[in-house]
This record gives structure tokens, sequence and C-alpha cells, in this order.
């Protein structure tokens, strides 16, 4: 008998993962991401590409048992509705991601696979859960191995790991046993996409919303063909033209395996604090810091110099966003916002705030730096940002952190005060019914998350 491949050995941990093996504090950063997920996706229903999208979806898949976030009056087959949540989760830059970054969005493509499997089969909040975490699991790992180094190639990570993690929580909410979850992993390895021309482009920055989506979907289309004992190969992640030699530079493959049970890769979800990518996190968390401590306001501030990791120069530096995706895309832009409106208001990121003149020329006067070869950073999200006001004062600020990494993660009253305003648009009465559910997700004996 030939040693297992990491897959199969990923499979049979989410094949063995049971509700009550799960430490309490893996299950509330578990349950506090669903709860953002589910708000954030209600919230991305409203934009036009999430429309232009569910159109499509209720073309092909109307008539199911599957909630649609954010539409209460639109049930889907599973895979149209995983394909829909999955997107408008990902519809404003607000869902959740994994601290150290490693290119995986567990909220966008796990929550959306896993939900659509529970409402199809019916099973309880617990099993939910349990499938949550196990996709965090194996999703987690395969991002950590791949050093993040997808993009540096130009792919879209999360639509390349994606498919992997939410074919093992659809898979696990169906009840599959190990050899079927290997077998959705197999089959998860021939459907990852997405690639970085957005941020480039003159137009199409809205595609970048699809990826989450297509791999929520994939991973209902892996474990439902694994059912059907379609197979994939065994070696999809560390064998030859496996994933991490196909897609990732300096691939470590041992990271795969390695304190599987033990370390809780589930404790190292993030939340958003801002509607905007995570690399201006923190230099807005700063700005703002700054403005509150020393009174002053945005036209004050003559020069901004932002240093980071090369990443932040790489793929965000984008003095003259052409769109509202691509400004949530750029750290001058998120900083210029921050200057005149409160970041933490998705509202605030509108086409208004895009063609604002005001913000446009703070834009302009951001600039962006690589840190000293000296100097180590703590992570990419690592930021110190130096502002020069017009009387001649220059203050200063080293952001390591923000509020919603895993060390400072939101307490329970701001998860809800973000859902709230989220789910805004379904009323108060319904919202609240909403987080009531979510919040006592265990005991639910069947899962739906549609209206009352």
């Amino acid at each position: 008998m030939s040693a297992p491949t990491a897959s199969q050995i990923l499979a049979a941990f989410a094949a063995k993962l049971r509700f009550k093996d799960i430490p309490a504090d893996v299950l509330e950063h578990a349950r506090r991401c669903i709860i953002d997920t589910v708000g954030v996706a209600t919230y991305g229903a409203r934009f036009p590409w999430s429309r232009n999208l569910v159109r499509y979806a209720s073309r092909y898949g109307s008539g199911g048992p599957c909630t649609v976030l954010g539409l209460p009056g639109v049930r889907l087959h599973a895979p149209y509705a995983a394909l829909s949540n999955g997107a408008f989760a990902h519809a404003f830059e607000q869902d959740s991601l994994r601290y150290p970054g490693a290119g995986v969005h567990p909220g966008a493509t796990l929550l959306p696979a896993a939900l659509a499997m529970a409402e199809e089969s019916g099973a309880n909040g617990k099993t939910l859960l349990a499938a949550f975490v196990a996709g965090c699991e194996v999703m987690f790992r395969i991002g950590a191995a791949s050093h993040h180094s997808s993009e540096a190639l130009g792919f879209h990570a999360p639509g390349l790991t994606g498919p992997y993690g939410a074919a093992i929580a659809a898979g696990r909410t169906l009840g599959q046993d190990a050899a079927t979850l290997a077998r959705g992993l197999g089959i998860a390895g021939s459907l990852s996409a997405g690639i970085l021309a957005f941020t480039k482009a003159r137009e199409g920055t809205a595609v970048k919303r699809l990826h989450l989506g297509r791999a929520a979907e994939a991973g209902v289309l892996a474990a439902r063909l694994a059912q059907e004992d379609l197979a994939g190969p065994e070696t999809v992640l560390e064998g030859r033209f496996g994933f991490l030699e196909t897609y990732c530079r300096d691939p470590d493959a041992s990271r795969l395996t390695a304190g599987l049970g033990n370390d809780w890769e589930t404790r190292k979800i993030c939340i958003k604090a801002f509607p905007c990518h995570v690399t201006a996190h923190t230099p807005v968390q700063a700005i703002r810091q700054l403005m509150e401590r020393h009174r002053f306001a945005g036209a004050d501030a003559e020069e901004i110099l932002v240093e980071g990791s090369p990443k932040l120069l790489s793929h965000h530096d984008i003095p003259e966003p052409r769109d509202l995706m691509q400004a949530q895309y750029s750290v001058p832009f998120c900083v210029a916002l921050a200057l005149y409106r409160d970041p933490a208001d998705p509202e605030s990121f509108s086409d208004e705030a895009l063609n604002s003149p005001e913000i446009r020329a703070a834009c302009r006067r951001v600039r962006l730096v690589q840190f000293p070869l000296s100097e180590t950073p703590r992570s990419a999200w690592h930021t110190r940002i130096s502002v020069r006001l017009r009387q001649g004062e220059t203050l200063l600020q080293d952001s390591p952190s923000f509020r919603g990494m895993p060390e400072s993660p939101p307490s329970r009253n701001e998860v809800r005060a973000k859902f709230m305003t989220l789910c805004a648009g379904l009323g108060g009465a319904q919202a609240a019914r909403l987080l009531e559910k979510l919040e006592s997700l265990e005991e639910l004996s069947t899962v739906s998350l549609g209206s009352d």
C-alpha cells in the first residue's frame, strides 16, 4: 500500500470531524464569520453586477429550495444559489479572509456551498458549522502551502483555492465519507479559475466578484460529481502538475497537512473592518486614528506617505481608479476617502465619492513606497503612514494590524452592529430575526435562511 496523499489525509480528517470535537473558540470564530458573511452577502445583493448574475442564475436555477441572501423572494437550485451567494459575499470587498494572508476567502467560498447543500439536504446547524470548520482547515492549509504566490503569476488566488475548500464544505454537509471527499478534492483541481487582469484593465472589473461565486459553485459541482463516483487525481495538490506545481512559486507541500487536528486554522479567520481590499486596512485605520487624535481635517493633509510590502506597490498603487471596484482595490484612493468619509460605512464608497474632486485631489497626494530593505514588516498588511500637514507638522503611525484580525477580533456587539447595518434593507425586524437564527445556529434542526 502506498502512503496516502495530502488530499486523502485532508479528506479523512474532514470526514471524521464532529461538532463535539471542535474547540469552543474555534466554533466562535466560525460562527462570527458566518454571521459576517450573511451580512455582507445580503448587502452585496443590491449592486448591478450582482443583479446581472442572479438574472442568469434564475434563468437556469429557479425552483430550487435554496436561499439567495438579500433577495427574500428568490429560491434557486443549489449550484446557482452557491454561485449567487458567493458573488454577493464578494460583491463589495467586505468578505472575510485569513491572517497571515494565503489567498483564501472563507466566507464567500465555504458558506455559500455549505448553505446550499444544507438547505437542499435538510442538514442541521451543527452539521453546517462542522462543515464550515472542515472547509477552513483544508482550504487554509492549501493556501498556506502556496505561500500566496499565485497572485505574483497573475492569478486571483481565492478563485484557485476556493473550489477545494468549497468541495469539502459541501461534501461534509452531505455526510460524505473520506473516499468521496478525496474524489471531490481531485475534481476541484480542474475547476480553479480567476486572473487579475481586472486590476489593470480599463473596463470589466466587475468580473472579480464572479471568481468567488464560481469557486462556491465549483464546490457543489465537485461534491456532487464525487458522490456519483467520478474520479479525480489523488495527487491533485502536491503531485506532478498538481495545484502547487502549476499555480505556485516555491510552495511548501509539508504545510498541506502540518498540525492537522491540533493547530486550528479556523482561528486565523480575519474579519474586514472596511469595504475595501485588505491591504488598505492598516493605513485607513491609521489615518482615521491620527485625525481623531490630532483633530485635523482632510484638506489639512498636504502629503501622505504609506510604506508597505512590495505587493502594495505592484497590485494596489492605483492613483486614478476608473471605477468603484478599482477604487476599492486602490490604497491611495481608500486613504484619500478616509480623509473625507467614514470608511467603515459602506455607503461612503460610492460613485459620488469616486468622482469627488476633493477625494481625487487627495488621492494624488498619497504616495506608496516599499519598506526599507533593512526592515522586516510583520506581514503583507503591515504599513507605516506619514502625514505632512499644511501647517508643517508631520504625523507618524506604525500599523502592524487592524481591528478584525485574529489577535484583535471584533466583539459580539461589533459583529451585531455591522450585521444590522448591512441588513438594514431587510427591515429591522427581519434582520433581527435572521441574526437571532445565526447566533443560535447549532440549535437549528434544519437550516433555512430564507424569510420566515
